[in-house]
């Protein structure tokens, strides 16, 4: 096995796994599949019986993708153990993807994984229509008139992380830095002040044990009952206690902060029914797991990047410097829309580098899809349908020259994005189940590097990074060296 098949393995391993785990929740595959008489079924993937494309995606499933999207087009099918497969391809492939309701695509079957640590009664413990009433809650959360007040606390912990942990000058780990500041930040805007100010050690510490208690053998056996999910359980149950002391307190003295701990406190259900304490700490949960380490692993690339290429990085400067001829130093919700060319950038590198390499549904209905090339095909009943932003990201016939780093690409006049219609750039996913905190990401990236590009000169003294294949959630591989030197930018340059 070559270097990149070992690169890949855990990433192979680890979907493979969630196709398995889905077969165990779902019961055995009816035997009602469309045969293929009158039925034009996808083109099946060549493989060994029995264990079916299991040793291809334990070697890697974007290599899988890639040759097979080459010999079969946009829409094939892949037999694992006793399911079937079938990718999607490509924006002209992914709308019922994207689009289908619950009742016909569902995520439940597929991310039960993640209930013990979200905790019961929320989000994948739920049903859809209870799932999509807490979604309102994270909706409403993050309406704009919140945005403007957390994107005030990202600036504060940007500023006070960098002036208080650097110097004047010297060497650093960028993405230890980056995971560091967006779990500050993120405290603060998410989980509220009294953790932030007074729990965040203990807080901090007892998320780690929760993250490091999702492994790739929790996919299958989530309860299993090993070191890494005992530990995982302690601090769910310490969480709940800390945050059932929080609430009551709140209550009981009738404060409110700008958090979204407040929001979740005060959001009641359409029958008029409140939160209770432990859906609130689940749903807190569930919001920070799905932004720290997106946010940090993205913000790691766009750095590396901008000190890879000098050209998009002195773009990204001059517009600091522009910026601050028209507002100073001052730096809030509007100020940072304003950061066109620092969006790209970050937009860039996460087109690149979508932390989550694929998305899965399970289909529980018969449907149809057409290719760009004219053909239909029937995907039946019990197939799990996937698709994968790392594959589909990089597109020739959607993105000129797709391995290349090339923010332009989003700018006036080009906008590759949206030449080929809806789901062309899918890190965020797309329609039902697009990401809801799209927006407080891109601020909370901005917020920090419009801080680092006013404030420092850096020089990236390690390799240029690679992913990490071997991550939960593909991140950063490695460390990532920079040296900086302070200064104050010059905006009369």
């Amino acid at each position: 096995m070559d270097l990149t098949e070992n690169k890949l393995l855990t990433a192979g391993l680890l979907f493979a796994a969630t196709i398995v785990f889905v077969k165990m929740v779902s019961g055995i595959m009816s035997s009602g599949i469309m045969s293929s008489g009158k039925k034009r079924l996808p083109p099946t993937i060549k493989s060994f019986p029995v264990v079916g494309g299991l040793i291809r995606f334990m070697r890697g499933p974007i290599p899988m993708i890639r040759a097979e999207y080459e010999k079969l087009g946009s829409v094939f099918t892949l037999g694992l153990l006793n399911r079937r497969i079938t990718f999607f391809v490509g924006p002209e492939v992914s709308a019922h993807f994207f689009k289908a309701p619950e009742a016909d695509l569902s995520q439940q079957e597929v991310y039960q994984f993640n209930v013990p640590t979200f905790g019961p009664g929320v989000v994948f413990d739920v049903d859809y229509s209870v799932r999509q009433e807490q979604f309102r809650f994270f909706t409403e959360s993050l309406r704009v008139n919140k945005l403007r007040s957390y994107v005030d606390q990202m600036v504060v912990e940007a500023q006070a992380h960098f002036f208080s942990k650097w110097g004047e000058s010297g060497t650093v780990d960028l993405k230890y830095e980056l995971e560091h500041l967006i779990i500050l930040t993120a405290s603060r805007c998410l989980l509220g002040r009294e953790v932030r100010d007074k729990l965040f050690d203990d807080v901090s510490a007892l998320f780690h044990d929760l993250d490091n208690g999702m492994r790739p053998i929790s996919v299958i056996f989530p309860y299993l009952p090993i070191p890494a999910h005992r530990r995982r359980d302690r601090a769910r149950a310490r969480i709940a206690e800390i945050f059932a002391t929080i609430i009551k307190a709140r209550k009981c003295s009738g404060q409110s902060e700008d958090d979204m701990l407040q929001c979740f406190i005060e959001s009641k259900y359409k029958d008029g029914r409140a939160t209770t304490e432990g859906e609130i700490t689940g749903l807190l949960i569930a919001a920070l797991f799905a932004g720290q380490h997106t946010s940090s692993i993205t913000s790691t690339w766009t750095g590396a990047y901008l000190l890879q290429y000098h050209n998009f990085l002195t773009a990204a400067i001059q517009e600091q410097k522009d910026l601050m001829k028209k507002h100073g130093d001052k730096v809030d919700h509007d100020i940072l829309s304003e950061m066109d060319v620092l969006y790209r950038c970050i937009k860039e590198a996460l087109r690149l580098h979508p932390p989550l390499i694929m998305l899965l549904r399970h289909s529980h209905s018969d449907f149809s899809v057409k290719t760009k090339e004219g053909i239909e095909y029937d995907i039946p009943k019990g197939h799990i349908v996937a698709t994968s932003p790392a594959f589909a990201n990089r597109l020739p016939h959607i993105f000129k020259d797709p391995d290349s780093y090339d923010p332009d690409r989003f700018a006036p006049g080009r906008e590759e994005d949206k030449a080929s219609g809806a789901f062309s750039y899918i890190s965020f996913g797309g329609g039902r189940h697009g990401c809801l905190g799209e927006p407080f990401a891109y601020l909370q990236i901005k917020a920090i590097w419009s801080h680092l590009l006013r404030n420092f000169e850096f020089e990236l003294v390690s390799p240029f990074p690679e992913p990490d294949w071997n991550a939960m959630v593909v991140g950063v591989k490695g460390e990532v060296m920079v040296k900086y030197r302070r200064r104050k930018l010059a905006v009369d340059n």
